[in-house]
């Protein structure tokens, strides 16, 4: 859950020197265009979770498809960014990433045409491939375009846009689809159509090639078995949640571990792994690891899960709903700043400690309101998403700094891909999970009560629905709900356990008092 005088004109194909590729009169097309690129990631992620209802009712998806819809993305991108990174090196970041950038709207082209929920997963599933090439092409484009003096001013305002887009993106979307009706979820796909266009013609026209830095593999095989490791493990987490598949979960399950086991052995015999699995013997950066997992496990159920509670149980309109990711972007995007500076002082451990603490009462605040059947969103669920964003603020640039300062200058590089690849596993594991649990706790609801005809988790009541039938439905969508934000709770009370016991720093933020000093 992440993530901006001009000197005389050079020809595109000169090199240039300085230690960039890039003139000082072209970088700010770099600049651009890395925005660009990075809002069709951030804004196509964050409005499909305020659309997903409207998915479901225009293309008739049940829970596990609507699991799948998110899951077919978050898949390929995770386990293939670190490969994706790669190929920049390889064949130079412009070409790398105006293919990426190329692929990832032709796919976003083709989701907007979708006739049904099986074409439209089999497409995010191929956006995730253009997204796994896309989304670290950004910002080492920016890197290796400016100089080092001006490269921090550069990521600020790239990190400023994007923290923008990602606010204003699920609000926007929300009053669209009020306004349009469920139909015109498929504009926020097509809307990836214009704005990679544009990046991909300054890229071509604007800036130079810049020359592939290494030669080094790609481990293609190590990014095959990620995919078909995590892929089962998720196929078998969402069949639980899928009418007449749930035979299939444990077969799927134990073939995801089975893969992944195969995968480590693999990456442990490969002279250049796409994952150095040794950076783990280190306790700081394993630490700092399992607590970025737990902590966006936790938020990517939350973000997906909740939008379909209010949206399709609460019976809000998306328009009210796409307020609920702007506390999040927003304090990340005003405090990261401070935090960051507060984390360079007493070191990473209290932030991080205490974010967590902050997130899991957040999301304990949200199992509680909704266990109790308390529908106020603007006094109740929207102060505990600000509550959540504080929180994540507190922990996202501190959890940059332990990973970073764990490993060797050397490894900084392969240090940060592996935690950004972590994240988004789990996110896709969390996603395939917290539906079975939801639908199984929704329909053991149900069960109780001795109902029959009442849609499905997450899907809105049709016209005409019994007012009793109504309310049982709307109860047992809040227990499903609650459910999962009491698992995540738990999970980030743990990440903030095993950030204070294994992460360095200070472990408290004021100074010791004269007599607390030794001598």
């Amino acid at each position: 859950m992440h993530s901006p005088s001009e000197a005389a004109a050079v020809p595109l194909t000169n090199p240039v020197t300085n230690g960039t590729f890039c003139p000082q009169s072209r970088r700010r097309f770099v600049l651009v265009a890395a925005i660009l690129a990075s809002a069709l990631g951030f804004i196509d992620g964050s409005i499909l979770a305020i659309a997903t209802p409207a998915i479901r009712v225009n293309l008739g998806a049940s829970l596990a498809e609507a699991q799948w819809i998110s899951n077919a993305y978050a898949l390929t991108l995770s386990a293939l960014i670190l490969a994706g990174g790669g190929a920049g090196d390889r064949f130079g970041l412009r070409r790398a990433f105006v293919a990426g950038i190329a692929l990832f709207i032709l796919a976003s082209l083709a989701c907007a045409l979708a006739p049904n929920a099986i074409v439209l997963i089999a497409f995010r599933a191929l956006q995730g491939i253009g997204a796994a090439i896309m989304v670290p092409g950004s910002l080492a484009i920016i890197a290796k375009a400016y100089p080092k003096k001006e490269r921090g001013r550069a990521i600020g305002i790239w990190a400023a846009a994007s923290a923008l887009t990602t606010a204003l993106g699920p609000v926007f979307g929300g009053f669209v689809l009020s306004a349009f009706g469920d139909g015109i979820w498929r504009a926020i796909f097509a809307i990836n159509l214009p704005l990679g266009l544009i990046s991909i013609w300054l890229l071509l026209a604007k800036v130079p090639a810049d020359a592939p830095t290494e030669k080094r593999s790609l481990d293609l095989g190590g990014a095959a078995l990620a995919t078909l490791a995590f892929g089962a493990l998720a196929y078998g987490l969402t069949s639980m949640s899928a009418s007449g598949e749930g035979l299939m979960a444990g077969p799927s399950i134990a073939a995801g571990v089975v893969l992944l086991a195969v995968f480590i052995v693999f990456e442990l015999r490969q002279g250049e792994p796409m994952i150095d699995l040794s950076l783990f013997r280190v306790g700081a950066f394993a630490g700092a690891n399992v607590a970025t997992f737990f902590l966006y496990f936790a938020l990517s159920a939350n973000l997906f899960y909740l939008p379909m509670l209010l949206i399709a149980g609460w019976g809000l309109s998306t328009a009210e709903v796409g307020f609920i990711f702007l506390p999040l972007s927003a304090s990340i995007a005003l405090l990261s700043g401070p935090v960051g500076k507060l984390s360079d002082r007493i070191g990473p451990r209290f932030p991080i400690a205490c974010g967590s603490l902050v997130v899991a009462f957040a999301f304990a605040g949200l199992a509680l309101l909704t266990y109790a059947g308390i529908h106020n969103f603007w006094t109740g669920t929207f102060p505990l998403m600000g509550l959540m964003g504080l929180g994540m603020a507190l922990v996202v640039s501190p959890l940059s700094t332990a990973i970073m300062t764990a490993v060797e200058d050397k490894d900084t590089g392969a240090a940060s891909g592996i935690n950004n690849a972590v994240s988004r596993i789990g996110g896709l594991i969390a996603v395939a999970a917290m539906g079975s649990l939801a639908a199984w706790v929704y329909a053991n609801a149900l069960d109780a009560s001795a109902t029959s005809g009442i849609p499905g988790f997450g899907e809105p009541a049709p016209a005409g629905l019994a007012p009793a039938i109504d309310a049982t439905r709307l109860a047992a969508s809040d227990a499903a709900f609650a459910a999962v934000s009491s698992v995540t709770a738990l999970l980030c009370l743990l990440a903030a356990v095993i950030a204070w016991t294994t992460i360095p720093g200070d472990r408290l933020p004021w100074p010791r008092r004269a007599e607390d000093t030794p001598g």
